[in-house]
């Protein structure tokens, strides 16, 4: 197998699109995994089922984008040592970063076994759907484990330059989750428990397939037990670059959560018309995430190479890519949100609550494409003070504070409600820009291209802030 794919050389564009798409499609189904359940709950039970599938994947979510933000560090990482050709500092970051995420599952599980109960009142999930979320997310919880180490190492791979291995290992898993909800839910009748096991046993089956044929294929690190070590060094460096982005998933996350309690005192059918409206922000947004996580490995292996005109020609292509891509649901909920909505649900309340809200909420599409892949760039500059900041002030500053000013002064109103987060997005993108903008200019001011190890060598360290 090859070890390293390299990511400085050759057409800008061919190289971005060649590296992106294997993420798109990945992280599309990796986004089936919560609309699938959803979907056959959906098809199989009651609106009360659907809206605790919809509230529990919002509680389950916030553990993966902590668990992704801490994982995309590791991509970062290793793809800055890639483009040093530092063989040795690669699978020390590979060591250290699974060595870390297996002591991270084991404390977010524990945590989570103890306070899911409080975390659903805390959201006013409707005391008709409270027992069957709780079930839904105590269940998933279980697979921390799984969604730590598939991360982890298909973070180590893009970071690599291999996105296409990752992408093959989520499709298998996929497969099974969808397999396993059809017979556990639609044949065996196990409900919302059904979906839930379905999906925990995929991940489980995932990750062991993926790590027995690395260690067949002689990836570049073994997966043997005296491996996983923790090298200091590298561990401050992951904590550095991957404990921001993972506290500003986090805060995003945190405010759709705040959005999640304020629709669920709603009632069930407001309720499950948000968590369609989610399932659909996840795939719409996709080429944007998409973009940005390949955007910040590239980026790490253009700057370590010391080619930073490279990865920001990445950069602009990326974007006009995203936007176009974006823009194709932002029209169809534009033309036809009820056609949206009747894909997961037939239930007439719920396409009525959700019409207004999709029409409004789907301009976000748009504006957060911008906020991504600006902050992909900036991630794999290593600016990862910045996003942290900017997004927990997205978060805690602006969309939490106006969702609490809509809810309280115009409660019950969907289009107004669904409007808070394109919003805020097209704050973040503008003054995010004009961040981006001022490093350019002041990088012209430096040596060009210094590269990577000379700035190391001035400055006596590995974080290029």
């Amino acid at each position: 197998m090859k070890e390293t794919n390299s990511l400085t050389e050759g057409n800008v564009l061919k190289v971005l699109i060649k590296f992106a798409f294997p993420f798109v499609i990945a992280n599309m189904i990796q986004a089936l995994y919560g609309a699938v359940d959803l979907f056959v709950i959906g098809r199989y039970c009651n609106p009360e089922s659907v809206a605790a599938v919809s509230t529990g994947t919002q509680v389950t979510q916030i553990i993966t984008s902590m668990i992704t933000g801490l994982t995309l560090g590791g991509t970062i990482l290793a793809g800055k040592y890639t483009g040093m050709n530092d063989k040795e500092g690669v699978k020390k970051t590979i060591g250290t970063t699974l060595s870390v995420f297996a002591i991270v599952a084991v404390i977010l599980t524990a945590l989570m076994f103890v306070f899911t109960p409080g975390i659903l009142r805390l959201l006013k999930t409707p005391e008709e759907s409270f027992e069957l979320a709780k079930t839904y997310v105590l269940i998933c919880s279980g697979g921390i484990i799984f969604i730590c180490g598939y991360n982890g190492i298909s973070a180590i791979l893009r970071g690599c330059g291999d996105s296409k291995n990752p992408m093959i290992f989520v499709a298998f898993s996929c497969i099974l989750n969808i397999i396993g909800d059809l017979v556990l839910t639609g044949m065996l009748g196990l409900g919302v428990a059904g979906v839930a096991i379905a999906t925990v046993g995929a991940q489980a089956v995932s990750m062991i397939c993926v790590v027995v044929y690395l260690n067949r294929q002689q990836f570049i690190f073994t997966f043997k037990l005296s491996n996983f070590r923790i090298d200091v060094e590298k561990a401050k460096e992951l904590a550095a670059v991957g404990i921001p982005i993972s506290l500003q998933e986090c805060m995003v996350r945190l405010s759709f959560l705040y959005l999640t309690s304020v629709t669920n005192r709603l009632g069930v059918y407001a309720a499950s018309a948000v968590g369609v409206a989610s399932k659909y922000d996840v795939f719409a947004m996709l080429p944007a995430t998409s973009i940005a996580n390949a955007l910040a490995a590239i980026t790490a292996q253009n700057y370590g190479a010391g080619k930073p005109e490279r990865a920001k020609s990445s950069l602009f292509a990326g974007l006009g890519f995203a936007v176009f891509c974006s823009a194709l649901f932002w029209g169809w909920a534009q033309l036809s949100p009820e056609t949206m909505i009747g894909v997961f649900t037939k239930d007439a309340n719920i396409i009525q609550e959700g019409i207004p809200f999709f029409r409004a909420c789907s301009y976000d599409y748009l504006a957060v494409t911008f906020v991504f892949c600006l902050n992909g760039y900036l991630n794999g500059r290593s600016k990862t003070i910045f996003t942290m900041i900017s997004c927990c002030f997205g978060a805690l500053a602006l969309r939490m504070p106006i969702i609490y000013v809509v809810y309280t002064y115009w409660p019950g109103n969907m289009l107004r409600i669904g409007s808070i987060a394109p919003v805020v997005s097209g704050f973040m993108a503008c003054y995010t820009l004009l961040y981006v903008l001022y490093d350019f200019r002041k990088e012209k001011t430096r040596v060009p291209n210094q590269g990577f190890k000379n700035i190391l060598k001035e400055k006596g360290k590995a974080d290029l802030n």
